[in-house]
């Protein structure tokens, strides 16, 4: 086992979605900006095997990675911050324990021991715990258990850390606890007894938190901080007030006032290396004061939840911010489109995006809104379900195929223009079936995709059973069609747009999965500044009257 490489360990008290993710990434990124090579774990204490079959309203978005793997959306995190790609090793669930070890069990690995949550499943954890370790990649593994302390779901990867502790040794090891301190509005006081029996909690577990992160509405006063320290065992200075701010990429910067990447530099021993976060705070500052405004309508059936598009919300966060401009975002949901006022509804945006998703609700609402954003020439983006929907609206009202449909929605239609990729018609688990991953794309000259990407290949990551029919891409052509990116083997189609629009695109890909903070994708980026030079055309020609 490498011992050099040190291990941090991050749980939450409290209540859930305290930000934890967003704790463990901020710290990740201080660490990578001075020179350290750093890595992010989440280990979610669900029984699912992964989220790829959850119900977005539970769990919200699926992130997939390059290699494939359905993730939590803390891992879009990961990558947005520290600009690395994860793969399946950067997470684990209780599922994917639990199924080893019964593997193995049945395999008669355990040479006929009865098999128990210790040893069995804690050395399993602690296996997966250590792996990115032994790769001899990274100076730094930060860790993330998933849940709050207390559930039961979690009690395996808190003995599992208890116990690598012993073995690895505390200079290679270091616990983070993110807690939440309330204030009681009526009587205008911060609370700290949540946090209290939050830490007494762990310290019953055999952990004791050495960093606190206490998330709360306004900084934490220095007389709050000592009865913090006091009452759960650390020092004043241990005691990291993250209170909330303009926007998450400014968390990194609060954290480093706070001093927390210097406290955990001294406590594992590693060199005080000159932090680097000129870019990042520059970025940081363009979103925080932008030059222009610009509002982009996003169609979906999930709007009531709407972590299941974290990245794309993200994505244009970014874009924004590389157009010095900010993305307000209209919800629409596109069951209200199906025999609701279109125009309503989307009146005055300066763009139209349409998501991912799986099923026929919604379906005539997202067509609906893209044919209004292409018979008034709105800037439009289609991503997965988005250009399918795209397809199928030009195929109906251009192309005169009345009847156009997907196999997903009608599986005996004869037009279908979307239809079940072959190597998916006789699967039957769910489960990490589809095709997943970062796939080829050969970009062609001449569009507006190219001009985006400005290369003639890509890599990006997919999504989906379901593809543009081949049978009917000579007649979309014929209407106008471009289909701008296909696979190296020509089959497949990644890209189609509309030459003669302002800016009409889908993409069979999830391109808001590649989106970093300080670095836009191609395709957010010029859809942003595409529905700018919208707006600007529309506020010309109101001064112009």
């Amino acid at each position: 086992m490498a011992k050099k490489v040190k291990y941090i360990f991050i749980t939450g008290g409290v209540v859930s979605s305290i930000g934890k993710g967003i704790t463990a990434a901020s710290l990740g990124l201080l660490l990578k900006r001075r020179g350290f090579r750093v890595t992010i774990q989440k280990f979610a204490p669900y029984i699912n095997v992964d989220p790829g079959t959850m119900n977005p309203f539970q769990h919200g978005e699926v992130y997939v990675t390059d290699d494939g793997a359905e993730t939590d959306l803390d891992l879009g995190h990961y990558e947005r911050y520290l600009d690395v790609g994860m793969t399946q090793a950067n997470n684990t669930t209780t599922g994917q324990v639990y199924h080893e070890v019964i593997t193995r069990e049945r395999r008669g690995d355990y040479l006929g021991a009865t098999v128990q949550v210790i040893p069995h499943i804690t050395d399993e954890i602690k296996r997966r715990m250590t792996k990115l370790g032994m790769m001899n990649e990274y100076d730094v593994v930060v860790t993330e258990i998933g849940g709050t302390v207390g559930d039961i779901e979690s009690l395996p990867f808190i003995e599992a850390m208890r116990q690598l502790t012993l073995e690895l040794g505390r200079k290679h090891t270091l616990f983070m606890h993110v807690t939440y301190v309330p204030e009681i509005k009526a009587a205008g006081e911060l609370k700290t007894k949540p946090t209290q029996h939050s830490v007494k909690t762990l310290l019953g577990y055999g952990i004791q938190p050495e960093i606190l992160v206490c998330r709360s509405e306004m900084k934490l006063s220095r007389p709050i901080r000592n009865k913090i320290a006091l009452f759960c065992n650390v020092e004043p200075k241990q005691v990291v007030s993250a209170y909330d701010c303009a926007t998450i990429y400014e968390v990194p910067l609060i954290l480093n006032r706070e001093r927390l990447d210097q406290i955990v530099l001294k406590r594992l021993g590693l060199a005080d290396k000159k932090l680097q976060l000129a870019g990042w705070e520059e970025m940081v500052a363009r979103i925080k004061n932008p030059a222009k405004q610009v509002e982009i309508a996003v169609c979906g059936k999930y709007i009531d939840y709407r972590d299941a598009y974290k990245s794309i919300s993200e994505a244009f966060v970014h874009a924004g911010a590389e157009n010095d401009a900010e993305v307000k975002i209209r919800w629409v949901d596109a069951e209200a489109l199906e025999e609701g006022e279109i125009e309503k509804a989307l009146k005055n945006v300066d763009g139209l995006l349409v998501p991912g998703g799986f099923g026929e609700r919604g379906i005539q609402g997202k067509i609906n809104a893209i044919q209004y954003a292409r018979e008034n020439d709105v800037p439009f983006f289609g991503i997965c379900l988005g250009l399918q929907c795209a397809v199928i609206e030009f195929a109906r009202n251009v192309c005169d195929i009345k009847r156009a449909n997907s196999a997903e929605f009608k599986k005996t239609s004869r037009y279908a223009v979307i239809d079940l990729m072959p190597d998916q018609k006789n699967v039957k688990n769910l489960g990490g079936s589809m095709r997943l991953g970062a796939y080829p794309c050969d970009v062609q000259p001449e569009t507006k995709a190219y001009e985006a990407y400005d290369v003639r290949y890509i890599t990006e990551r997919h999504r989906h059973r379901f593809e543009v029919n081949n049978k009917f891409r000579r007649r979309l052509a014929e209407g106008g069609l471009v289909f701008s990116g296909l696979s190296p083997d020509g089959e497949l189609v990644e890209i189609a747009e509309l030459p003669d629009k302002r800016w009409f695109l889908g993409c069979q890909f999830h391109p808001e999965l590649k989106s970093r903070a300080d670095r836009a994708h191609p395709l957010f980026r010029e859809f942003v500044a595409a529905a700018l030079g919208y707006r600007q055309e529309k506020d010309s020609e109101k001064k112009g009257k």
